[in-house]
């Protein structure tokens, strides 16, 4: 028979390693997370020691392209570009090992691709994968939505591709400034048995496909341009489920309940010199926040009901990049400081740090912020809960590469995956 004692030794020890499970075993199968808001259900590793992070677990390289990795189950995905080729590849998480690759031809831009060449190159958006059929589907500039069977070695299910599908015309010049036109940036949206991407064609701006056959289901009613983003965003108005994306001149706010697919729910204008918003919009309940640098230079709060869309507050600060973090009760962006605003009001917090324009950031459940930025920084910092006052930094690893790092931060499984628009890829263990 157990004591008492005993029995509550091991109950300790039960209840320890429930919480070190739950805190480090989420994936990370999307743009920006779980549910695409740049917040994760893991701790960041301070009160443990874990900062700054020393020796990389394991380095790879993946070929050019400012596309974030994911993770799932395990293996880490990730699409990069070289030698006239996009290559698709899967990694063991735990030691680095690639498990495969499938590659096809593709060029290093878009077919219409104009502007600052110099600045990227290879595929921008991020991967997603589906836990339901274990399909991953990637999206590359020059518009192939390709789609993977990780249960058969990364099998090709079904691809096509929109320039050749749409016959998809390149993006109109709008503001006063010179035309961009970076190919295809927004990471597709799963839903229930679709995968919804932003084509930008006169069938409509996002065009709804068969997750398992690649056949069309819809088209919004919306027929904008696309935008320059990293992705699209749920959100749920009324009880209505909705999927959010900057086109090119709107917020676009459509449908994705039956019998009313694609449908139009909200729009609130929104044009950008160089067609370029770039950050994607941030949704918590039925609220978005936006914002861009040019001519906008700008972040707001939209509320989005079943009347359209209503501005709550508009603030003179902007990102260039980086995607908003709304996380209790705060918004959070990295450019060129790391800056905090008060949710509910659009009130600036704090605003510090050493930050140039490249960055991403990230929440965890102690209420701590990992910014990745610039050419390889890893910054932690503290969140308004803990630092209502000012920005406090309370680490930084620096330097850890020699180019600029536009694929955003992941934490999965209480490790940090790091990578550059070179391709170079860092595991760093918390």
């Amino acid at each position: 028979m157990i004591s008492n004692l005993h029995f509550s030794r091991l109950l300790a020890i039960v209840v320890v390693l429930t919480s070190t499970s739950t805190t480090l075993a989420d994936d990370w199968t999307q743009w920006r997370g779980l549910d695409r808001k740049g917040i994760v259900a893991e701790d960041s590793g301070w009160d443990r020691k874990a900062w700054p992070p020393g020796d990389a677990e394991w380095t790879t390289q993946v070929g050019a392209g400012g596309s974030a990795p994911i993770v799932a189950d395990g293996r880490l995905y990730t699409i990069g570009w070289s030698d006239d080729h996009v290559l698709v590849r899967c990694f063991d998480v735990a030691t680095g090992r690639e498990l495969w690759e499938r590659s096809y031809a593709c060029p290093i831009y878009g077919r219409q691709s104009e502007g600052d060449k110099g600045l990227y190159s290879g595929p921008s958006a991020c991967p997603v994968f589906d836990r339901d059929t274990g399909y991953l589907f990637t999206f590359s500039t020059d518009g192939h939505l390709n789609c993977w069977d990780t249960r058969n070695e990364g099998r090709p299910v079904w691809g096509l591709n929109f320039y050749d599908r749409f016959d998809v015309p390149q993006r109109p010049l709008v503001g006063s400034r010179r035309l961009r036109d970076y190919g295809y940036t927004a990471s597709p949206l799963i839903y229930g048995e679709w995968i919804i991407a932003e084509v930008g064609d006169d069938t409509g701006n996002m065009i709804a496909f068969s997750k398992r056959t690649g056949e069309q289901v819809w088209a919004s009613r919306s027929k904008d341009p696309a935008g320059h983003t990293g992705g699209i965003v749920p959100i749920v108005v009324d009880n209505i489920p909705c999927a959010a994306v900057l086109t090119i001149r709107n917020l676009l706010v459509a449908r994705l309940d039956q019998g009313h697919e694609g449908e139009t729910l909200a729009e609130f204008p929104w044009v950008t010199d160089f067609a370029n918003s770039i950050a994607t919009p941030a949704v918590i309940d039925n609220s978005v926040v936006i914002t861009s640098e040019y001519n906008q230079y700008s972040i707001c709060r939209i509320d989005i009901s079943l009347a359209g869309a209503q501005l709550i507050w508009k603030q003179p600060y902007a990102s260039g990049v980086c995607s908003p973090v709304i996380h209790q009760g705060f918004v959070y962006w990295c450019w060129r400081g790391l800056y905090c605003l008060d949710f509910a009001t659009g009130k600036p917090i704090w605003r510090g740090g050493r930050f140039g324009d490249t960055a991403s950031l990230l929440a965890t459940t102690d209420d701590r912020l990992v910014v990745w930025a610039d050419r390889g920084e890893l910054v932690l910092v503290e969140s308004a809960v803990r630092e209502p006052k000012a920005y406090k930094e309370l680490a930084r690893k620096q330097q850890i590469f020699a180019n600029d790092v536009w694929p955003h931060i992941v934490l999965s499984g209480g490790k940090l995956f790091c990578k550059d628009r070179d391709g170079n890829l860092k595991c760093f263990p918390l």
